[in-house]
């Protein structure tokens, strides 16, 4: 994760949550990419390490555990800077500018200067990222699929030239779709400001669910409501586990027997006591933060024992290697 703020709902239904489960089914590393960052905060990076210790947080805050995964730091393993360059000599300039969130993102931060090479290349330095330690499986969101498609493509012409040295990652979706803001926006985004984030407290839970965006026809209680596409109903189908009560809220809303009053306070109260264990592991870590800088540290320097054996072979492969 790009450490370029707090982390809100939607990275734990899209990201977190997938995460979680498969670090006991799989040898998994999860990291801070602080470089990428860089790509769109090179302006302004006074909060990047701050955001580190933050995310970290509420990665164990949702439920990951480093004794049984590696988390580290990308910048503290530079070897990954050394296998993005050499993929750039192989990777023609074109593949990356047809990704599609190289578009999107340029238009959706207008406000800053992305004409840069390292926010072009930065799905080249994903590739990396994740050829650095043999992954088989990535879990990524749909959005992610492009990038990750460019990643095998990468690694393919990279073994055409140098023989089997990477492995091709293949995707783990999520389960869930993206969340929707607040607002009714097409995606829960930080650079949008529509999110619920895992920090927030009870009562700013609250407050927020209680102006979020419905059905927008709905002028009064007793005319039949939207459900379908309603954000309302969205996050209680993703985070209220009373399905029996989400089921008899859908049916009054269509109705027109419930107010959105109601369906808000309940979609707060299912929401509080989601986020309640969260709050209180991240508190904890928090409390410990030279525990959790030691986590770091631990597991970016076993990450790089595996990145220097990784760089070892790719050398030999290029001949490059010096002896």
């Amino acid at each position: 994760m790009r450490p370029t703020g707090r982390l809100h709902l939607g990275h734990l239904v899209g990201a977190l949550g997938n995460w979680v489960p498969l670090q006991d089914k799989y040898d998994c590393f999860y990291f801070v990419a602080d470089w990428h960052a860089l790509t769109s905060e090179y302006a302004d990076t006074t909060r990047i390490t701050g955001n580190v210790y933050d995310n970290v947080a509420d990665w164990i805050g949702a439920g990951l555990d480093p004794e049984k995964s590696t988390f580290f730091v990308q910048s503290l393993v530079p070897e990954h800077a050394e296998l993005y360059l050499l993929l750039s000599m192989v990777i023609a300039v074109p593949w990356l500018e047809r990704v599609p969130t190289y578009k999107e993102q340029r238009e959706a931060l207008k406000d800053k200067d992305l004409s840069t090479i390292g926010f072009l290349g930065y799905p080249l330095l994903q590739t990396a990222d994740v050829a650095m330690y043999d992954a088989r499986f990535v879990p990524v969101g749909d959005d992610q699929v492009a990038h990750l498609e460019l990643a095998r493509e990468a690694v393919r012409r990279f073994n055409n030239f140098y023989g089997d040295v990477l492995v091709e990652p293949q995707p783990l979706l999520s389960s869930f779709p993206r969340l929707p803001g607040l607002e009714g926006d097409k995606k829960m985004s930080k650079s949008i400001g529509n999110t619920i984030h895992l920090s927030d407290t009870a009562d700013e839970v609250r407050k927020k669910v209680m102006s979020m965006y419905t059905d927008p026809k709905r002028v009064r209680a007793d005319i039949p409501g939207t459900v379908e596409g309603n954000p309302v109903f969205t996050y209680h189908d993703a985070f209220n586990p009373n399905t029996a009560e989400v089921d008899d809220l859908k049916a009054r809303y269509r109705a027109g027997k419930v107010g959105d009053v109601e369906v808000k306070r309940k979609l707060a109260d299912a929401l509080n006591a989601h986020l309640d264990p969260i709050r209180e592991r991240r508190a904890g870590v928090l409390a410990k933060p030279d525990r959790l800088k030691q986590i770091l540290f631990d597991g970016s320097s076993r990450a790089r024992r595996v990145a220097e054996e990784t760089m070892t072979r790719v050398r030999d492969a290029v001949k490059i290697s010096y002896k």
